[in-house]
């Protein structure tokens, strides 16, 4: 997936700074547009050369963690105080073309990692609802048991 943002009046080491936040696995890159449009030719990118090749871009090439990079830009531009003038144009995702809106929504769901991790935490929980349910009727049980015992004692 690709994602395009306004790379006017961003220096070279902010842009080095903002390439140190992002996570692994993320390019940003300050390409012309005739050598973008040139690279995205016959690739599932293809559609952003209609919409996005305007005017001065920086593009990120993101392989799995859009949330963080959408963070990322979202904290560097606060701090850089570009927040006003450098919002997100827009992005690529499977050959289909998103707004800023929609670059931000998809930013949103969770991670690949987040998603496992739940899958693992709903599998695990199972087996342990399990034992409490069979142990339930025993332990009611045992505890009428000895509340008896002790009245009778009393």
């Amino acid at each position: 997936m690709i994602v395009t943002v306004p790379a006017s009046g961003i220096t070279v080491s902010q842009i080095q700074t903002l390439r140190r936040s992002l996570p692994e696995g993320v390019t940003a890159k300050v390409v012309k547009n005739k050598l973008m449009a040139r690279a995205i030719e016959g690739s599932s990118w293809e559609t952003a050369g209609d919409e996005f090749l305007k005017g001065s871009n920086m593009w990120f090439f993101i392989e799995e963690d859009i949330g963080g990079t959408v963070k990322s830009w979202n904290a560097f531009t606060k701090e850089a105080g570009l927040k006003e003038s450098h919002d997100i144009k827009g992005g690529v995702i499977e050959g289909v073309n998103y707004d800023a809106k929609g670059v931000t929504a998809i930013s949103n769901l969770p991670s690949k990692m987040e998603l496992i991790a739940k899958i693992a935490g709903g599998i695990k929980a199972v087996p342990t609802k399990l034992a409490r349910v069979t142990n339930a009727p025993g332990t009611k049980m045992a505890r009428a048991i000895k509340l008896a015992g002790e009245k009778n004692n009393e």
